[in-house]
């Protein structure tokens, strides 16, 4: 039997459970591209207005999530509580959108699963209260294909359009959607389709299908031509084009991120375990149900979901610097639904397996896996912005005019008071990183600077095989910038300082290295920084 539950309720209940479970993260000062872009584009809008940042080099993504953070800055105090508490708002928006999709193709037992397993699922949860892009551009995709599914092509028009001004990459959904429709329409290659789909269809033909599916092209348009009049660049900084788009086409590199998207899409954070439980379902047929076998989702929708997750999976393997999970944030919960959707059809005790789903991917949020990750990826970002705190803390009590050696996000942490780490500006004196290449050029400087603050870059597991294989190694470094970074003691040893400060939390670290004791220096000089070499960043 099929029962309704209306949306404005669904809506309430997910913004209570996530909030509970995000209230500990919430006031917690900004973490990595937060800092690094996100913030201080959204705090040069509500201080001065501009589209364009001024405080930081603008990387032309388009500005509705900007504006929307601004806005309740506006009205609530500048604060990080506040940025975060209006990410948790776009994530339970995103959730009721999961909801009604899977409510849509499916029925409503599997949507509040999948709703479920999409919440918890770590990528997504650690997203939810981090003032980035990505989460609202998914949450803005699925509403749009509930409204692809019901052939509402005015509000498909406006949601994904929506969708393309909060993320410039979310235009991969309409057109993935309107090369579907273009050659399901084709004369020879519809009957195809309609017998491999056993002659379902999707809905009624609607003339303006394709039409409606290319509108959000125009918004995405005027805004890069908005930014082009601005900057003189239509993508951003020359920088950032050359690191997510033009370094990233070479076959090789290709090979290697789909294989990484594929992981990303069906089996990170111990998704595995739901896609494994489904590949196990699928060799089992379907129950019975007073003689009645248990529905599925339909072909075409099936068919919809395959086209939209794989132009996703190949479209984020060609560009993108960084190959970053929460980029395929748009994908990961039409596999959830299908998978779900396929325990109920297959398995009679489905909802423990669910339960059981949900409990892995609730302990992923705080077990690393046993190979490089990103922090943001769980909640390993708390670790990494409570170690950085610390060590800034200290730096600032202790070291109050010194000039300190480090690279970027902690350059950004330590001259940004505003980013919620010191509470007044240090000098600074920027790296790339801490390899060693790196800290042996920094040792040549000596004189520039007092003391450092060395932490992990990324998460590198104590024992990894596949972090120790050479080959794998060098192919990191071609292809996605990876460098090693130097232990603190060897990092302390190459600089000739000795380490006063040192903290590790599940795999990262952060210290302070003194090279001499602190001298006195001009507080009028103390917000200015020294850089050797301008770090990377999205």
């Amino acid at each position: 039997m099929r029962f309704r539950l209306h949306p404005a309720v669904v809506f309430v209940v997910i913004f209570v459970v996530i909030f509970l479970l995000h209230a500990p993260l919430l006031s917690l000062p900004y973490f990595w591209d937060e800092a690094g872009y996100y913030v201080p584009a959204a705090r040069d809008l509500l201080l001065t207005g501009s589209l364009i940042p001024h405080t930081t080099v603008s990387n032309a993504h388009p500005p509705l999530l900007l504006a929307w953070i601004a806005l309740w800055w506006k009205f609530a105090g500048y604060a990080p509580v506040v940025a975060h508490s209006a990410m948790i708002v776009v994530a339970a928006v995103s959730l009721l959108g999961v909801f009604r999709l899977a409510d849509r193709v499916a029925n409503t037992e599997v949507a509040i699963a999948a709703t479920a397993c999409t919440a918890v699922y770590p990528v997504f949860f650690s997203q939810s209260s981090l003032a980035q892009v990505d989460l609202a551009a998914a949450g803005l995709i699925f509403w749009g294909l509930r409204a692809y599914f019901d052939q509402r092509w005015v509000s498909l028009a406006i949601w994904f359009s929506l969708a393309a001004l909060a993320k410039e990459t979310a235009i991969i959904a309409p057109l993935a959607l309107a090369g579907w429709e273009a050659v399901r329409r084709i004369p020879r290659v519809k009957p195809l389709i309609q017998r491999w789909s056993a002659g379902a269809e999707l809905g009624r033909e609607a003339q303006w299908g394709v039409a409606a599916l290319l509108i959000p092209i125009v918004p995405l348009a005027l805004w890069y031509g908005y930014h082009y009049s601005r900057t003189g660049c239509v993508f951003g900084n020359p920088e950032f084009f050359r690191y997510n788009v033009a370094a990233t086409l070479n076959p090789l590199r290709f090979v290697l991120a789909l294989g990484l998207r594929l992981w990303q899409s069906f089996g990170y954070q111990h998704l595995w375990v739901l896609t494994g439980a489904m590949a196990l379902a699928m060799t089992d047929p379907p129950l019975r149900d007073d003689g009645v076998e248990r529905s599925r989702i339909a072909i075409p929708v099936q068919t919809v979901f395959l086209v939209v997750i794989t132009a996703y999976v190949i479209s984020m393997a060609l560009l993108g610097g960084a190959v970053l999970a929460r980029y395929l944030l748009p994908v990961v919960p039409l596999v959830i639904i299908l998978a779900v959707s396929t325990l109920r059809r297959r398995m009679r005790y489905w909802k423990v397996v669910v339960a059981f789903v949900v409990v892995t991917l609730v302990a992923a949020w705080f077990w690393n896996p046993p190979y490089g990750f990103s922090p943001e990826d769980n909640l390993a970002y708390r670790d990494f912005v409570v170690l950085h705190q610390d060590a800034e803390r200290f730096l600032e009590a202790r070291y109050p005019m010194a000039k300190v050696l480090t690279a970027w996000p902690a350059s950004d942490e330590l001259t940004r008071p505003w980013l919620g780490y010191t509470t007044r500006p240090l000098q600074v004196v920027r790296i790339e990183d801490f390899s060693l290449e790196q800290v042996l050029s920094a040792a040549d400087f000596r004189s520039h600077f007092d003391v450092a603050l060395v932490f992990s870059t990324k998460y590198e597991p104590n024992h990894s095989r596949l972090e120790d294989w050479g080959a794998w190694v060098q192919l990191k470094r071609r292809f996605f910038g990876y460098e090693r970074d130097l232990p603190s003691a060897a990092a302390a040893q190459v600089l000739d300082g000795r380490i006063v400060f040192s903290e590790e939390r599940r795999g990262q670290r952060v210290a302070v290295i003194e090279m001499e004791p602190a001298q006195v220096f001009n507080a009028s000089n103390a917000s200015g920084s020294r850089q050797l070499r301008i770090s990377r960043r999205e």
